[in-house]
C-alpha cells in the first residue's frame, strides 16, 4: 500500500500584514521541492497622514484584486506580534490584519495563521533568522535570480511556503 500523499497543487496566498506596506506572495505548492511562484508584490495602505479608514480601504481593495486575479485556495497570514516597547505598532498592525482576515472570509477562503518564529524555523531552521536570511533562502527555494525585495515580499512568500510545508506534514500524518 502506498502511504505517500497524492501530489496535488495548492495555490496559497501569503500575507505579511502592514498598515503602510503589505507584502503578498502567491505560490503553487506541490511539495517543498516543487514550488512555483505565481506572483508577489506589495499592497500599499497609503500615507500615515491619510485617515485610518482610507488606508484600510486601500488594503481591502488591494487584497480583493489579488484574490480576484490569482484565485488562491487559502490565505496564510503572520500572527500579530507585540513587543512591550512598541504596543502601538501591534495595534496598528492588528487593524491591517483584521482587514485581511475579513476580506478572505468575504471571498470564502480559509485562513491559516503562523507566528514569525514558526515561519522562520520552517523556512531556515532558525526561529530567529534575520530578514536577510529569509530573503536569501526564499530566493534559493524559488530559484530566483536575486532575493525578493522588499523584505515584506520575501516574508509573504515565506508565510505561503510555511503553510504548504506544514499542511503537507499534517496530510502525511493523517495517512499513517
Amino acid at each position: 500500500m502506498n502511504k505517500n500523499p497524492p501530489q496535488t497543487i495548492t495555490r496559497i496566498l501569503g500575507i505579511d500584514p502592514g498598515l503602510n506596506v503589505t507584502g503578498y506572495g502567491v505560490i503553487d505548492f506541490t511539495s517543498p521541492q516543487n514550488i512555483a511562484l505565481v506572483e508577489a508584490g506589495i499592497i500599499r495602505g497609503g500615507s500615515s497622514k491619510k485617515p485610518m479608514g482610507t488606508r484600510l480601504m486601500a488594503l481591502k481593495r488591494g487584497m480583493e484584486e489579488v484574490i480576484e486575479t490569482l484565485n488562491p485556495q487559502i490565505v496564510a497570514l503572520e500572527e500579530l506580534y507585540s513587543h512591550y516597547a512598541r504596543p502601538r505598532t501591534a495595534i496598528l498592525m492588528g487593524h491591517a490584519r483584521g482587514v485581511f482576515c475579513l476580506t478572505a472570509e468575504a471571498a470564502e477562503l480559509t485562513t491559516a495563521h503562523y507566528s514569525a518564529t514558526q515561519i522562520k524555523r520552517v523556512i531556515t531552521g532558525n526561529g530567529r533568522a534575520p530578514k536577510s536570511q529569509i530573503q536569501t533562502t526564499i530566493g534559493a527555494m524559488l530559484q530566483l535570480d536575486e532575493p525578493p525585495d522588499p523584505p515584506d515580499v520575501a516574508d509573504a512568500l515565506a508565510i505561503a511556503i510555511c503553510h504548504g510545508c506544514i499542511s503537507m506534514r499534517h496530510a502525511a500524518l493523517d495517512l499513517q
